[in-house]
This record gives structure tokens, C-alpha cells and sequence, in this order.
């Protein structure tokens, strides 16, 4: 990445987990199939402040894998990829293994 994206407050950079397209056999999964809106957490803001002052910091971190909102996020593209900025209360989770 040529640029180094930090989101201001409370946003997040994502950048969307693809689903395979076909098995480890070769065979082509349909792709409502495989569809799950999930991604990789690249870079966090600083969070943002409450009305007496008080900082809310983002509930994730980078390096997080997050479910996401089916719609909604703001499409970024930096070079050759394609990342998703999203606020920090429209992540719906995070996954663990």
C-alpha cells in the first residue's frame, strides 16, 4: 500500500474477507452460497470524545476479523486495493476462531 489511511474518530478501515470461489476439489461454489459480509480490521482512529469530555475509545483494533453490516461503509481504494471505512457502532461483531 503506497498510502498509509488513518480514519479520524471513531472510524474503522476494513478491508472485505472474499469467500472462496471453488474446493480444495474444483468445484465452483455459487456465490450466494459463500456469501459472508466479514472482513480484516487495518486501521482504527483515535475514537472520539462524549459530551463531558471523557474519550470512547473503538471497541476493535487492527488485525481483528469483524462481521459486517450487509450495506453501508464508505468504499476506499488505496493503489491496487479496495478497503471499507466504516463508524465504529456499525460493526456488528467481531469473529474468533
Amino acid at each position: 500500500m503506497a498510502k498509509r489511511l488513518i480514519p479520524s474518530l471513531n472510524r474503522v478501515l476494513v478491508e472485505k474477507i472474499l469467500p472462496p470461489s471453488k474446493t480444495n476439489a474444483g468445484i465452483l461454489l455459487p456465490e450466494k452460497s459463500s456469501k459472508l459480509n466479514s472482513g480484516k480490521v487495518v486501521a482504527v482512529g483515535p475514537g472520539t470524545h462524549d459530551l463531558s469530555g471523557n474519550k470512547i475509545p473503538v471497541g476493535v483494533k487492527e488485525g481483528d476479523t469483524v462481521l459486517l453490516p450487509e450495506y453501508g461503509g464508505t468504499e476506499v481504494k488505496l493503489g491496487e486495493k479496495e478497503y471499507h471505512l466504516y463508524r465504529d457502532e456499525d460493526i456488528l461483531g467481531t469473529l474468533h476462531d
